[in-house]
């Protein structure tokens, strides 16, 4: 335990000095048992529960903007006022607390009861009958959510190829892989989540053909769903290789929750893995298989790995972080073959491995949306309101194309919280309610001990800017174009994250 968490909390319950809350700040302390943020804005006071609903982030250090507290993890954003998460990648709301001023001092009352689903507020005009979601993943599932907080009725079925409902993806390269999450933490919701918000979940489930006029949606399997809105959620797929010799028990991709468990049973005879492509899930699966012993070999044909990204100076930093924990890179070269338990690279080199980790890249699954006549341009076009050339149909997450107000292009990222964002704002323009797509991009990605927070989005760049050092891992990154920052990534600078991502929003 730290000395932060023995340091005895002040009792918000008994009252803390209005002095002692600075304006726009927080003060964490404590509430029976409960730990509570209290939160000042001029005169107004606030008081949430002291932890974001999605990884446990600690709300006190995060960043208070108008009446609105963001984690300083993931940027999940919640309501002062009512606790609603406001913005992914939470879900839930934060309890809330009745504050009460008397004098100089604050008081922290009763714990306030939280709106239930279906009593929001709704658009005053004619809404869908029926709304089908294509995808299971982060766009859909945060759609079909938002939803029924919206209030909305009609039905709702989420159509989905996965064989299990949707999952915390990102958490599949990360902590389940290296062992430090158990199962039951992977699922977004409970199975009685669905049944709960009459959610029609529909698993292993391919759809063969999107009649748009007819508005209908055709299954393999013969089944059909008729429907008054539809959203396009249906992401990305692995860039797949056909590597000579290679059997199929060797080869390895990572995308879905029967994936990553496919990789955990095969390290339980496995010494030696061989990672292909030096992207962030690539690294990531290293790192997880690390911690689990297993000796790793990673092969790209970068210079250094995520240059093309965040450039050679973060890239020589990562390259140096996972050699320190034992990872072999292989640079400027590809795997050739495979010939039994050995992997021969693109220069003679020969690698043991029992396995291979396929993480080169994904493209959109753009087959439905092209058949049924949509205007695509390497994703599906949308507009502003993620809606697509066809009346009634929105598209959300991997495979959308959107233009994007912060840098001025129509840019498709695949981005684990851009998607379920998009998934949120599709369903309330499902709804009607006419509101531009307009958040900062945001991802992070974990590499052993050391997370990187990128905010923005940056393809190409003409400046560099590092405040802070990289090899003390306690810096912020910033990517410029004609002098504009596009991106800033940090580490261990999580206030700074938040702080760019306010400052590129206020300045659309």
């Amino acid at each position: 335990m730290t000395d932060a968490e023995n340091t005895p909390k002040p009792d918000l319950k008994g009252g803390v000095s209005f002095r002692d809350v600075p304006d726009r700040g927080t003060l964490l302390g404590q509430v029976g048992t409960d730990e509570v943020v209290l939160v000042r804005q001029g005169d107004d006071l606030f008081a949430v529960g002291a932890h974001c609903t999605h990884y446990h982030g600690p709300l006190a250090e995060g960043l208070i903007a108008g009446d609105t507290v963001r984690c300083p993890w993931h940027h999940a954003c919640f309501s002062l006022r009512t606790g609603e998460a406001l913005r992914a990648p939470a879900l839930d709301p934060v309890a809330c607390w009745r504050v009460e001023r008397v004098g100089d001092t604050v008081f922290v009352r009763e714990k306030l009861a939280q709106p239930g689903p279906g009593t929001a507020r709704r658009a005053a005009q004619p809404v869908p009958t029926s709304v089908v979601i294509i995808g299971g993943g982060a766009a859909g599932l945060a759609a079909a959510d938002m939803l029924r907080r919206e209030g909305y009725e009609g039905a709702v079925t989420v159509i989905s190829a996965d064989e299990s409902p949707p999952v915390d993806r990102p958490n599949l390269s990360k902590d389940y892989l290296a062992g430090t999450a158990q199962d039951d933490w992977i699922p977004l919701r409970p199975p009685e989540y669905y049944a709960e918000r009459r959610i029609d979940l529909v698993l292993n489930a391919h759809v063969s053909s999107l009649d748009v006029p007819a508005k209908r949606v055709q299954l393999e399997n013969g089944k059909s769903y008729g429907f008054g809105a539809l959203l396009l959620a249906t992401g990305a797929d692995p860039v797949r290789l056909d590597i000579p010799g290679a059997t199929a028990s060797q080869i390895h991709y990572l995308r879905t929750f029967a994936d990553s468990r496919a990789i955990i049973a095969a390290t339980a005879a496995a010494k030696r893995v061989v990672v292909v492509g030096a992207s962030f899930i690539g690294l990531e699966v290293a790192a997880s298989l690390r911690a689990r012993k297993i000796d790793v070999h990673v092969v790209a044909p970068e210079a250094e790995p995520l240059e093309r990204v965040m450039g050679p100076e973060v890239g020589r930093f990562i390259r140096h972080l996972h050699e320190s924990r034992g990872v072999a890179f292989h640079l400027g070269k590809t795997v050739d073959r495979v010939a039994g338990g050995q992997a021969i690279l693109s220069d003679g080199t020969k690698v043991d491995a029992d396995f291979l980790v396929l993480g080169v890249g994904v493209r959109p699954s753009l087959a439905l949306a092209e058949r049924a006549g949509l205007a695509v341009d390497r994703g599906v076009t949308v507009n502003e309101y993620l809606a697509t050339s066809a009346p009634g149909v929105f598209a959300a997450g991997d495979i959308a194309r959107w233009p994007d107000p912060h840098s001025g292009d129509r840019i498709r990222v695949e981005h684990w919280v851009v998607a379920e964002r998009q998934g949120q704002v599709a369903a309330r323009n499902i709804l009607g309610y006419r509101e531009r797509f307009d958040a900062v991009p945001f991802f992070w990605s974990q590499h052993y001990d050391v997370a990187i927070n990128y905010v923005g989005h940056a393809e190409k760049w003409d400046a560099v800017d590092i405040d802070g050092s990289l090899d003390a891992r306690d810096c912020a990154v910033t990517y410029r174009r004609g002098g504009r920052a596009l991106a800033v990534a940090t580490i261990a600078r999580d206030r700074q994250s938040l702080q760019a991502e306010l400052t590129m929003e206020e300045r659309k």
